[in-house]
């Protein structure tokens, strides 16, 4: 509690300085810009904190992201955009299920297989297209941009909208069933779980097989809100964006830790920081990363304190 408390806080300076500093951004059109921004890095954010708390990691997501984008500018040329969008997802769930089988059965660890996957996917979206795919001008396309991305309802951006839906359907999981449960102590101690008798291997894989759907999930997001996916930079560096607003929601690289509103308030740090550093003339958005990687480390050892001075007091 007192580190989702800490987040909160966070995020509330961070909006008073953005709000604050910069008259630009007091204008309604950036609060939904903000929204959507949210909406987006908060997919990708809970699927890979979904995946820490069971004791993984995925670096390839960004890679998988703009694989996924470039099949789906592939396949809505021929297919019908909803289902185009199904068959990405669902392949993006299969290389989750061949990760966690990899890792699992063949005892490889999570960071060499999901590295070896960085660069094989981003090798695939540049075989499978050696040009920047566009959106075709359709209006079913334009239906699922609309309800998917661009769409409002009552002021409130359908983007940011279904990751609600997402956070809820996850909440229940990991805070309202025993899979959770599985999950947390998989995560928090592998051997233990096995020992009480959690079919851990079974739960790793789900862990692996959520975060590369919701991965799935954000290409086509991409590719909806951004109108074009170029193979060779499509989601560059968007693990970094997930990772960073998992671990500053409160999950522990270490696995065990983490809540799904910790997850949605870190992920609203990403764009927050993005916006102060574009609107700020003293910082501007080539130090973005810079900025970002800085919350990265000291979200770290924030939490490393944490988990020592807990530690301490058992």
């Amino acid at each position: 509690m007192v580190r989702l408390l800490g987040v909160l806080v966070m995020v509330l300076v961070l909006y008073g300085i953005l709000m604050g500093s910069f008259e630009n951004a007091q204008s309604l059109g950036n609060h939904q810009v903000l929204a959507r921004r949210l909406g987006f890095y908060g997919v990708l954010t809970l699927g890979v904190g979904v995946l820490i708390v069971s004791g993984g990691i995925d670096l390839s997501i960004g890679s998988l992201l703009g694989l996924c984008a470039v099949c789906f500018g592939l396949l809505i040329q021929k297919w019908p955009p909803v289902m185009a969008a199904g068959i990405v997802i669902l392949g993006a769930a299969l290389v989750g299920l061949i990760h966690g089988v990899l890792i699992t059965q063949l005892n490889l660890q999570p960071f060499l297989v999901t590295l070896c996957g960085l660069f094989m996917y981003r090798g695939l979206a540049r075989y499978a297209s050696d040009t920047t795919l566009g959106l075709p001008d359709q209006p079913s396309v334009e239906s699922l941009r609309w309800l998917l991305v661009n769409g409002n309802f009552l002021g409130v951006s359908h983007q940011l909208l279904l990751l609600l839906l997402i956070a809820a359907v996850l909440a229940l999981l990991l805070h309202g069933s025993v899979y959770g449960r599985y999950l947390y102590a998989i995560g928090y101690n592998e051997k233990a779980a096995l020992y009480a008798g959690i079919a851990t291997t079974r739960y790793k894989i789900m862990g692996y097989v959520i975060c590369s759907m919701l991965a799935g999930l954000g290409g086509v997001l991409f590719l909806l809100e951004y109108r074009m996916a170029q193979p060779s930079s499509a989601g560059s560096l968007l693990e970094l964006y997930a990772i960073t607003g998992a671990v500053l929601g409160g999950c522990s690289l270490r696995g065990g830790e983490g809540t799904i509103p910790g997850m949605l308030l870190g992920a609203a740090i990403l764009p927050l920081l993005a916006q102060i550093c574009n609107f700020s003339p003293y910082i501007g958005s080539d130090l973005e990363y810079t900025v970002i990687g800085g919350a990265l480390l000291l979200g770290t050892v924030g939490n490393e304190m944490l988990a020592r001075r807990s530690a301490a007091r058992k």
